[in-house]
């Protein structure tokens, strides 16, 4: 193998596969995928530093499992290239997240107790770190596949953990150097305005921010209330921003109060990125709403959180059932107030998160369900009451939710003297003259870049995509700044970039067999009686324990984590983490198809008791364990790690079974005879095979038999029926001695499954790629089983080895030389004679249908210019199955007629 790797002549395109084959004999256009290694092999020199301190264990393929391996491994010791490779799959958590923060880095991190590395990862996306572990609606958690076991893992809580556990002793970070000349203009502090600037700053540029109201932070700042995120908190983000270099302006409106205008900023500065959220209430729009004591949730809200006096009664009605209605409803209860939700829809609808309306709940605020204002009652200039109607749900409206219809005379009255509108808000675009609006009222931008119609102005959160989630403004402030920076250098702001991550419902994760389930860590909170009357923070976060035990549930579902170790690691700074798959096209005259074989999987025959004992093992797993390099050592122990008293082998599982493969597998036989040889020379053991006949072929293995038959093994005629598991760990196989014509059973302290071998999953795929046919057993099939046993049907592919059948190394040796030297003939002819048993198109009759396209196995058809089916006659082999498949009569086999084809037929039926 390493003088294959090494040869001048031949090229290694490892951790590849062939995803596409066109053309024909002497002339095939191959499409290779090369999957990303995430190591340059040029700089890689397998020194293996960064596996040290990867925190990410799996079972290792070479060792079947035996043993764990990193998610950045060496395949094996042997392999070529020599270098490593890092295990990356889809993530369903950091799929889903807006931002694609990547969860499970921080998450195996905690996990190790390395948490200021964990808060140093998450800040490499974003700065709001505690305020979105505080805040954030989570959507990560509801595709997390741990919820398949038992309920997600605690995302949102785990990051907040993070941050309260590192952030308070970070040091804190150093401005950075400016790179670039130009200078971007921000306009809004909220969470978008903010992420833009983080990374902008980052990047090199210089950027300033401003700001209408006198604090930082939008509505993160003057919309959610302090015992959900505290203001330290929220400032600490704000000021670890500003220290990077971020100048930030507040009290400085743009368009109105004396204020620059956006044409201003167009001038003094390089790109413009327009965040400035959604900070107006919309209306109710029944009589009364102008009376004194309604209110809107954002008015209340921001009044509150400035620290400015707010005068409610003590019975308020909150009118709506987004994040802001249980915002402000649960600080109203806190200002001493009777609370009521009243929300049109029913309680499944409702926008807000799930566990901040169960709080509400909890805390005494009471819901009125299918119900909306009609109008506001006053008496003497001053609300009294509020008249509503019940609804009832019709059809679904434009955002999938079933649209609430008014109940005829249903009207009925609420006694109140405050209400609080939270219905939805838009942007206020009035101030920004020159941009283009919706229809909606939003600013007008490509969901993408971020680009508006105006050269150099971008636009992002909430004034773009109305009310939205914190994560979702960090989101789209990250793609803003990557945007900016594109237009600043001149760079397409669309070539190369991700825009559609892989949905997690498309993400196959596998869950490891066995698993134990373990209950989902709950935060602790503020006393009910406590919290209902302060606006102190109500939930406490997780102990370091509590995190721990919570991060140690993660499934590791994309294996890498992500969380950069080993990138601190490498000398040779041979890791990239960009690295995208490639695609290589290559021009051949043959191919010679050597994917082998797949080991028969023995769970699917239950009897054999296989995954309930780690002390059955399979043959394959057995030879990693004899093996110096394998898990032990080279020592044969049971899974307790004592030597093996007693030991069982059992032959043709999976293999002459009608219940499995009819097929014999041609080499279990002597293989479990080397097995049986290794236990006695190795440990002494009484061992027992047993076997249906023995099948001792080739030279030297009758002899080798003998020679196992002098070591002592004893020899059981009879198939293994059954292996049962004590419940003191021992093993019983039980099987009919055909020998002796009765049942016997053996107990034992191993037992190893001779099983055999089969077709790849993936064969019927293969098959359909380079045209070969399959025999019963699911292998290739060979073009003639004695004389053309390396050839197939499809001219110009060879088969090799045991993807043809099974068979033993020195067979498969001959196999695949005997495939390269037809390989090597067939080029050498220059001149491919072809069978005249092909098909023919009669053109006047093709109607250009299609059909025989598809139904033509060596993709032989296709329709020319004319729309009309053509026949390659270098691919078509005369199967007649495009004849067969045509309406119109229009495929005839070149040379045959109908006559002699009926013929034919009515001959092999005879």
């Amino acid at each position: 193998m390493m003088d294959a790797g090494r040869h001048p002549n031949i090229e290694l395109l490892s951790y590849s596969a062939v995803v596409d084959v066109q053309g024909y004999v002497g002339n095939f256009q191959v499409r290779v995928k090369k999957k990303p290694r995430y190591i340059d092999l040029t700089k890689c020199t397998g020194c293996g530093e960064c596996v040290k301190e990867c925190p990410v264990e799996v079972d290792s393929e070479f060792e079947v499992g035996l043993t764990k391996r990193k998610a950045i491994y060496r395949p094996f010791a042997q392999a070529i290239p020599p270098a490593f490779v890092i295990d990356k799959r889809p993530s369903p958590c950091k799929s889903t997240c807006p931002a694609h923060i990547p969860v499970q880095g921080y998450i195996a991190l905690i996990g190790q107790g390395k948490y200021d590395k964990a808060l140093a990862l998450i800040r490499e996306t974003t700065a709001f770190v505690g305020t979105l572990g505080r805040v954030c609606h989570h959507p990560c958690e509801l595709e997390c596949k741990r919820k398949d076991v038992e309920a997600p893992l605690a995302i949102c809580a785990l990051k907040r953990f993070a941050y309260d556990v590192a952030a308070p002793t970070a040091p804190p970070p150093a401005p950075v150097e400016r790179v670039y000349g130009e200078k971007v203009a921000i306009v809004g502090t909220g969470p978008a305005g903010l992420s833009a600037a983080y990374d902008l700053v980052r990047m090199g540029y210089g950027v300033t921010v401003y700001e209408a109201l006198p604090v930082a932070g939008g509505m993160l700042a003057v919309g959610i209330p302090a015992y959900r995120l505290p203001k330290d908190v929220l400032q600490q983000e704000i000021d670890y921003i500003k220290a990077l270099g971020v100048e930030i302006k507040l009290n400085t409106p743009i368009g109105r109060d004396g204020g620059p205008t956006l044409e201003d900023l167009r001038r003094d500065y390089d790109a413009v990125f327009l965040a400035v959220g959604a900070h107006r209430s919309r209306q109710l729009n029944v009589p009364g709403e102008d009376l004194p004591g309604v209110l809107h949730s954002t008015d209340f809200l921001r009044a509150l959180n400035l620290g400015q006096e707010v005068k409610i009664g003590k019975r308020v009605a909150v009118i709506g059932g987004g994040n802001a209605a249980i915002d402000a409803a649960r600080s109203a209860l806190r200002l001493g107030s009777q609370v009521t939700i009243v929300y049109r829809r029913s309680r499944a609808e409702m926008p807000a998160i799930p566990a901040e309306v169960d709080a509400a709940e909890e805390e005494g605020i009471a819901f009125h369900f299918l119900a909306t204002p009609v109008r506001i009652l006053g008496e003497n200039g001053r609300m009294t009451a509020m008249e509503c109607i019940r609804m009832e749900l019709g059809a679904p409206d434009e955002s999938g939710r079933r649209r609430p219809v008014p109940v005829p005379s249903s009207e009925f009255t609420l006694e109140v003297d405050t209400v609080i509108v939270s219905i939805g808000q838009q942007p206020d675009l009035a101030p920004l003259a020159g941009v283009e609006a919706t229809g909606w009222g939003t600013l007008t931008a490509d969901p993408d870049t971020m680009a508006t119609p105006v050269e150099g102005v971008f636009a992002g959160g909430d004034a773009v995509t109305g009310p939205a989630s914190a994560v979702w403004a960090v989101a789209a402030g990250k793609r803003a700044a990557e945007s900016i920076h594109r237009y600043l250098r001149g760079l397409d702001l669309r070539q190369g970039r991700v825009f559609e991550w892989p949905k997690a419902a498309d993400i196959q994760v596998e869950i490891p067999a066995g698993i134990e389930k373990a209950a989902r860590r709950e935060m602790a909170a503020l006393p009910m009686a406590e919290r209902k009357s302060t606006f102190k923070e109500v939930e406490l976060g997780f102990t370091e324990e509590e995190a721990r035990a919570e991060a140690a549930r993660c499934l590791s579902c994309a294996v890498c984590s992500e969380c950069q170790e080993c990138v601190k690691l490498c000398e040779a700074k041979a890791i990239d983490h960009n690295m995208r798959e490639e695609f290589v096209d290559l021009e051949v005259g043959t191919i010679i198809v050597a994917t082998g074989f797949a080991d028969f999987d023995p769970t699917r025959l239950p009897q054999y008791s296989y995954g309930r004992s780690p002390n059955i093992l399979t043959g394959m797993e057995f030879e990693r364990l004899t093996s110096a390099g394998g898990p032990t050592g080279g020592e044969i122990l049971t899974a307790e790690g004592k030597v093996p008293e007693r030991v069982a082998i059992i032959h043709c599982v999976g293999s002459r079974d009608v219940n499995a493969n009819r097929h014999c597998s041609r080499v279990c036989c002597m293989y479990a005879l080397k097995h049986a040889h290794l236990v006695r020379e190795m440990t002494g053991a009484e061992v027992y095979e047993f076997y249906m006949d023995m099948r001792t072929f080739g030279k030297g293995y009758e002899e080798f038999y003998e020679r196992v038959q002098e070591d002592g093994v004893i020899f059981v005629r009879g198939r293994g029926t059954e292996v049962r598991v004590r419940e003191d760990g021992k093993l019983v196989v039980r099987a009919e001695d055909t020998n002796l014509g009765r049942p016997v059973s053996a107990t034992v302290d191993m037992v190893i499954l001779g099983t055999g071998m089969e077709a790849r999953p993936d064969a019927d795929q293969v098959a359909r790629l380079f045209g070969l046919g399959r025999t019963a057993d699911g292998f290739f099939a060979e073009a003639h089983p004695k004389l053309r046993p390396v050839e197939t049907n499809t001219e110009g592919v060879f088969l090799a080895g045991t993807c043809q059948g099974p068979r033993d190394v020195p067979d498969t040796v001959a196999h695949a030389s005997a495939a390269a030297a037809q390989a090597l003939a067939l080029m050498s002819k220059g001149v491919v004679t072809i069978s005249p048993t092909v098909s023919h198109v009669l053109t006047r009759f093709c109607t250009g249908c299609g059909k025989c396209v598809l139904a033509c196995p060596y993709n032989a058809i296709s329709l020319n210019g004319d729309g009309k089916a053509e026949v390659n006659a270098a691919l078509c082999k005369g199967c007649g199955t495009c004849a067969a498949a045509c309406p119109s009569d229009a495929i005839v086999p070149l040379h045959f007629t109908d006559d002699q084809l009926v013929a034919q037929i009515v001959g092999v039926l005879q």
